[in-house]
């Protein structure tokens, strides 16, 4: 057993051990380090929903502005995180993860400190730029610094403890909000740095260096042009709910199009592409991306909007609100292992459909309490909510597994890495479009041309209105939320059935390998 200071006084050139760049004693902080990294964007990702009233009145934020403040992170992260996981490789996976960290945490302050909602929307984009590299790396460090027969272990603490993060979270998120008042989300932001900072120091200080393992292309132009084809389709998505700039939705949505074609048309004449294409040749993997983009599209619209109805609508607390949160996390992880299991011994099908089809239930279930005008939080939306985690617990680990028995071996990282950045851009995509689709059944069901002064969506009420104009009010809101559900329930319905027809359904030949679940817990 070697102490902390034994462990630091190791020198930085000692030579790889057990087929690993980390000795034993220095393990630890490896794991420390990556497990306070992946909390930054758990944390961050996860308390955002829960704040954004309070931004939007802090900021007078728009719904558009919003919705960017949420996707200019998941933009560029998801465009981005493919060449992210590159970048461990060509400049070592050390190195990368510090660099990550660093932007990270740099952009957080910088947001925590925005003026506007412009100038924070731009902070976002750079955020998740770092996230990017840092969101890849935490998980690869683990698995290059242990030896495969420790390795299981390292991950499960890993997922154990990001799971918790992403659990308690939004409840203590939810709980200083309500006890400090709308101006307080900006320490969400500002809390990155003490976390980020931990995780260099133990970087750079306990743990060596870990050389590079190969010279791989970046493909920068690549995920440029994703950057680009992404962001114009998630703008023109986003500019039908703003009325100032509607009219650039159909131009911005043909040239993301557009864009999308040049970009697979460049990845297929790249010597080392960002995303290798012929992959979806393979059905059982295009149908598994299919399905993992629904799936995904509709918890992000879900997740994005519902604390919106929840505050601003019903005019819950955000102590409340903090605990929708709650069922997703603590079934997926006390659910992944057993369900896993089951996956290798019946094939992925079955779980997943049966899952997706929960899934259905609980947001159809969410619609017709919207609809009807039921504003009761733990009898009504919180069940709904844990059916939803129950769901989502049945799919991720074995959609990861669908995945990777679906290509070969050498392709299992690459399949890996596309499914995580599918599921990015179905959120992505879910907030833009949503929240289109709920401002125009908002201003329909209250035609906002004829009353202004009436608060957009999802934007809490900051002056008192007449009864009977708020109770119109709030049953706008209402049908606005109940059109969002419904329409992501029909595309939970799709992803069971494409999960059906597609996926395997034959036992792994296989024993499900020693060095680490399959859930991809970093995405949820």
């Amino acid at each position: 057993m070697h102490s902390p200071n034994e462990a630091a006084a190791v020198p930085l050139t000692r030579p790889v051990t057990n087929g690993t760049f980390c000795p034993q004693a220095q393990r630890r902080f490896v794991l420390i380090a990556a497990i306070l990294a992946s909390a930054l964007g758990f944390i961050d990702g996860s308390i955002l929903a829960i704040a954004m009233p309070a931004i939007r009145v802090n900021l007078g934020a728009s719904l558009a502005e919003a919705q960017w403040i949420s996707n200019a992170y998941a933009l560029t992260l998801s465009a981005l995180i493919l060449a992210g996981g590159a970048a461990g490789d060509r400049f070592g996976l050390r190195r990368a993860f510090v660099a990550g960290i660093a932007l990270f945490i740099v952009a957080s302050l910088a947001c925590a400190l925005a003026p506007n909602a412009v100038v924070l929307i731009a902070f976002r984009a750079l955020q998740g730029i770092g996230a990017a590299i840092m969101v890849p790396g935490s998980l690869a460090i683990i698995a290059k610094a242990y030896p495969k027969k420790e390795r299981g272990r390292a991950i499960g603490i890993w997922a154990a403890a990001s799971a918790l993060t992403t659990a308690l979270g939004p409840v203590l998120g939810g709980l200083v909000l309500s006890a400090f008042g709308d101006g307080i989300w900006r320490a969400i932001f500002a809390v990155n740095l003490p976390l980020g900072l931990i995780s260099i120091y133990l970087l750079l200080v306990k743990i060596p260096a870990d050389a590079a393992t190969e010279k791989r292309s970046l493909d920068l132009g690549g995920g440029a042009l994703a950057t680009l084809a992404f962001g114009a389709l998630a703008y023109g998505l986003t500019s039908m709910s703003s009325s100032g700039e509607g009219h650039m939705a159909g131009p911005s949505i043909a040239a993301g199009a557009v864009l999308l074609v040049v970009f697979i048309l460049f990845e297929q004449h790249q010597r080392e592409p960002m995303i290798d294409l012929s992959l979806f040749r393979i059905g059982a993997f295009a149908g598994a991306n299919v399905a993992t983009f629904f799936l995904y599209f509709a918890l992000s619209a879900n997740l994005f909007y519902l604390p919106m109805l929840l505050i601003a609508g019903w005019g819950l607390s955000t102590a409340e609100v903090g605990f929708i949160f709650l069922p997703l996390s603590a079934s997926i992880a006390l659910l992944s292992g057993p369900v896993g299991q089951l996956s290798d011994r019946i094939g992925p099908r079955f779980p997943i459909a049966c899952g997706s089809l929960i899934v259905a239930f609980a947001f159809a279930g969410l619609a017709l309490l919207a609809h009807a005008g039921i504003h009761h939080f733990w009898t009504g939306v919180f069940p709904l909510m844990a059916l939803m985690g129950l769901g989502m617990a049945l799919v991720v680990s074995p959609l990861s597994t669908a995945i990777m028995t679906a290509v070969e071996d050498k392709d299992t990282g690459a399949a890996s890495g596309i499914n995580n950045a599918v599921s990015r851009i179905g959120g992505l995509i879910a907030v833009a479009a949503m929240g289109s689709l709920a401002t125009w059944v908002y201003s329909t069901m209250l035609d906002t041309s004829v009353r202004p002064g009436i608060p957009g969506f999802g934007e809490p009420v900051s002056t008192g209105l007449p009864p009977e104009l708020e109770a119109t009010r709030l049953a706008a809101s209402d049908m606005a939320f109940s059109a969002i559900s419904l329409t992501t329930a029909v595309l939970c319905l799709l992803a069971a059935i494409i999960a059906w027809m597609t996926v395997s359904g034959q036992a792994l030949p296989w024993p499900r390998p020693a060095d680490g679940s399959s859930a991809d817990s970093s995405r949820s």
